[in-house]
């Protein structure tokens, strides 16, 4: 009985272990399903991995980091500018985010070209 029990305690370990390396390895973070402070931290560390070389599009970073808080958009010729506003730092309590609480990322026709402080200046020089 002692060794039916030993082997049905280290079969239900190591299921448990497997159970939860898995969840780990394949559960994808959902940023709309975090609280803020988390929600700011996610983002920051995402927007931190960025690489202009990368030529990463618009519907990855939507796919990694939900719907943006603010966007803006204008056509100019041909080319689509979009700028879309990811909160990334807390500034005041009001529960309502501002430009200012974010990092906006710059794109052109769906390709982002620029991201941070000088992205939105980029944006209305266009």
């Amino acid at each position: 009985m002692t060794k039916k029990f030993i082997t049905y305690m280290a079969a239900s370990i190591v299921g448990y272990i497997l159970f939860a390396g898995s969840i780990i390895a394949f559960y994808k973070d959902d940023p709309a399903n975090m609280d803020l402070p988390d929600r700011q931290e996610f983002n920051l560390r995402y927007v931190a991995t960025l690489k202009v070389e990368n030529k990463t599009k618009r519907t990855d970073v939507i796919y990694y980091l939900g719907s943006p808080d603010i966007t803006e958009a204008k056509e100019i010729e041909d080319s689509i500018y979009q700028v879309m506003f990811y909160r990334t730092r807390k500034i005041r309590g009001d529960g309502i985010t501002t430009k200012d609480e974010c990092t906006p990322m710059l794109f052109i026709n769906g390709l982002l070209i620029a991201w941070g402080k000088d992205a939105y200046s980029q944006y209305n020089a266009y």
